[in-house]
C-alpha cells in the first residue's frame, strides 16, 4: 500500500510519502507486518494543505515510493493495484 500522508497543525504542514508491504515467502504465505512500513518527509513548511502543492507532490510521488521500496528490498507493482486509489 502506498500513501501520501498530510499532517497539519499549529500553522505548519508536512507531507510524507509512505509504503507498507505485505511480505510473503511463497505464493500462499502472506503476513501482515507492521515492521514493513517505510516513509520519508517530502515537504515541510509553514502554511496549510494546498491542492496545488498536493498535485505537485503527486507528480513526484511514484519516484519517492519507488526509492523507498528499493531501499527496503521490495517493489511496487504499479500496473497491478489490489484496489482502486482512494482520496480523502
Amino acid at each position: 500500500m502506498v500513501m501520501l500522508v498530510c499532517t497539519s497543525e499549529a500553522g505548519n504542514v508536512q507531507y510524507e510519502a509512505a509504503v507498507t508491504f505485505f511480505p510473503h515467502n511463497d505464493e500462499e504465505d502472506y503476513a501482515v507486518s507492521y515492521d514493513a512500513y517505510f516513509s520519508k518527509v517530502i515537504y515541510e513548511g509553514k502554511g496549510r494543505r494546498s491542492k496545488k502543492r498536493e498535485q505537485q507532490l503527486l507528480s513526484e510521488f511514484r519516484d519517492h515510493i519507488d526509492e523507498l521500496a528499493q531501499q527496503a528490498g521490495g517493489e511496487v507493482h504499479w500496473e497491478q493495484p489490489l484496489r482502486e486509489a482512494r482520496w480523502g
